[in-house]
């Protein structure tokens, strides 16, 4: 990323300074050093654009769903297969235990490495991704545990054989399963939510975001091309400040429920960290929906999504 190049030149000489035998100078010299970068790293994220906002919740070291499974559960165990197709290794889904209690998890995976992003299909899933998603969630329900969501994907995989399979008949039963499952259903986007691939794993009762994460209808990309017949650098920084894709934006139009903040630098600055943060806010939601009766999350949730998009004129 090109606005990160001042970060990462403070960091490359903080590094070359700490490899060498200290003395008084040098020491000072690096306190300094090491204040500059905060100071750096603050103006410089204050200051992003959507289009760079993107680009961090695309940055290939940010956290992903099972690097926030590791940290935030315990005794997680994965279930595979839809039962009518295969296993889709782009969409992990399981149960766990979050703070002693017992919890479904879902959540789209990417991979690091390129054998491993291959396997994952780039965190885009099959329709048996969101059937298998379905299945754990309707198992939820009936063993009354809640469901905690994990979104990061840039859409749904568009290939003939998903297309075959019925992707959109799936996403489709997702919605409507998701709108009416009797147990509560936290979100959080962490990355990515792309189009109907992210939303078929993101009706729930309370919609949560990470401070630099991306929802939206369409990629920048992909809106620049349809709009403007390019993917143009200038025009997918033009489509990407038009989508309102960003966090702030989400949330004063209601669409999501809550902001959390990521360490200095993002997500991908300080794993641990940032686990931490969302930690926090699914304790929260899930203390303030407990108390709540199985028939009246069905309806605010409905309610909450009904009211999405509905302007008045004063």
């Amino acid at each position: 990323m090109e606005f990160d190049e001042p970060i990462l030149e403070l960091k490359r000489r903080i590094e070359e300074l700490s490899s060498i035998p200290p003395t008084r100078e040098r020491k000072d010299e690096l306190v300094k050093l090491k204040l500059r970068l905060i100071k750096t790293t603050e103006e410089i994220y204050a200051a992003l654009e959507p289009w760079q906002i993107a680009q961090v919740a695309r940055h290939p070291q940010r956290p992903y769903t099972l690097d926030y499974i590791e940290r935030l559960t315990t005794d997680f165990v994965e279930l595979h297969g839809d039962r009518r197709y295969s296993d889709d290794p782009s969409i992990v889904a399981g149960f766990a235990r979050f703070d002693g209690q017992a919890v479904a998890v879902i959540g789209q995976q990417k991979g690091r490495t390129t054998p491993e992003k291959i396997r994952r299909n780039f965190g885009m899933p099959h329709p048996e991704g969101y059937r298998k998603a379905l299945r754990v969630m309707k198992l939820a329900e009936r063993f009354r545990r809640p469901v905690l969501t994990f979104v990061d994907t840039p859409g749904a995989y568009p290939g003939l054989g998903a297309e075959e399979r019925g992707q959109a008949e799936a996403i489709a039963t997702n919605l409507v399963e998701m709108a009416a499952l009797k147990t509560p259903i936290v979100v959080t986007v962490i990355g990515e939510g792309g189009s109907g691939g992210a939303l078929a794993i993101a009706v729930g009762d309370h919609i949560q975001m990470l401070q630099y994460a991306i929802y939206s209808v369409i990629s920048p990309e992909g809106c620049a091309s349809i709009l403007f017949k390019s993917a143009e650098p200038k025009l997918v920084r033009e489509a990407a400040a038009s989508l309102r894709l960003t966090a702030p934006d989400l949330k004063g139009f209601g669409i999501i429920d809550a902001i959390i903040p990521e360490p200095l630098g993002g997500a991908h600055a300080d794993h641990d960290q940032s686990a931490a943060n969302v930690r926090g806010h699914i304790a929260g939601a899930l203390k303030e929906l407990a108390s709540i009766p199985p028939e009246d999350l069905v309806r605010r949730r409905y309610d909450k999504f009904r009211r999405m998009g509905v302007f008045a004129e004063e």
